[in-house]
């Protein structure tokens, strides 16, 4: 079976790849893939090796390869060294920043009447209440102030932890 992609590198292309692969900073992905297409290149200065035997080397598997391949002869080389970007996040955000902020200014206010303090789960009753989002639960709440390091049960909210305080 005749391969599907040939890799064919200019003389330009080739000495920026065996750049980055003797140069100490490069991520190991880049390496890798710099590497397989140095590999792979069938053009006249190149070993031309197969795709099962480039990805026995690389330790990866020969789909890899292939897809290393396919990102180069259609996209270029700078494609086939990065990562894809993906059009849209894998889901929406729900709770950004602005409502992080609102919880924690919610949080510093003066608890409810009848109550010592804030708890985790009064805030998220009252952050629907006030229309800062449809629900909430205890726990989304619970995450932002160990994100902050924040503490609903410290003498006062909102001041950072004192230095020199072993942490527990």
């Amino acid at each position: 079976m005749a391969p599907r992609y040939r890799v064919t590198l200019t003389e330009q292309e080739r000495q920026e790849l065996e750049a980055l692969t003797k140069m100490g900073k490069t991520n190991a992905k880049r390496f890798l893939f710099a590497r397989a297409l140095l590999l792979c290149d069938a053009g006249s200065l190149g070993p031309a090796w197969s795709v099962a035997d480039t990805a026995e080397a690389m330790g990866v598997t020969p789909r890899t390869i292939e897809h290393l391949k396919k990102r180069f002869v259609e996209d270029g080389l700078a494609a086939a060294l990065e990562r894809r970007q993906l059009e849209q996040p894998s889901r929406e955000v729900i709770f950004d920043g602005a409502f992080e902020a609102r919880v924690i200014a919610l949080a510093c206010s003066e608890s409810p009447q009848g109550r010592r303090r804030w708890t985790v789960r009064l805030l998220a009753e009252k952050a629907v209440e006030l229309h800062l989002a449809q629900s909430v639960s205890h726990m989304t709440i619970q995450r932002i102030f160990k994100k902050t390091n924040l503490s609903l049960i410290s003498g006062s909210i909102g001041k950072s932890r004192r230095r020199g305080v072993p942490r527990s």
